[in-house]
């Protein structure tokens, strides 16, 4: 299923107990954008899940805002005993998450599957 905003394209799957969520495109210039973490907290409520695997390999560069909005995401579903993932970031864009710090709590996986399954070996099982 495609959910589009302006300046957003995702493309979400319903998994068992996983909403899968690409980002397809996303335009963080584009004034009518709405905030990432309000589109995709949306989503996880729709489909009644707060288990979330974001694939962010169509994602060239992880800025300040887009980093924001991944911690805002991140605290509002572990206020909710639930699970976010990211995988697919470039080498770049890892290296981004760890100089802020970020690549314990937002842990970065290779690929969906990787993700789902929590194959990393410093990964808190849940």
């Amino acid at each position: 299923m495609q959910a589009m905003a302006p300046g957003c394209d995702l493309h979400v799957e319903r998994g068992p107990d996983w909403l899968l969520v690409r980002v397809q495109s996303l335009d963080l210039a584009e004034s009518e954008t709405p905030p990432l973490a309000e589109h995709l907290w949306s989503l996880l409520e729709q489909h009644f899940t707060y288990r979330l695997v974001l694939e962010l390999d169509a994602v060239e560069v992880l800025n300040s805002h887009l980093v924001g909005q991944l911690i805002k995401l991140y605290r509002r579903i572990e206020e909710h005993d639930g699970v976010m993932r990211l995988c697919g970031l470039s080498p770049h864009n890892r290296q981004v998450l760890h100089a802020c710090r970020l690549d314990e709590r937002l842990l970065p996986y290779e690929d969906r599957e990787e993700a789902v399954l929590g194959h990393l070996h410093h990964a808190r099982p849940r």
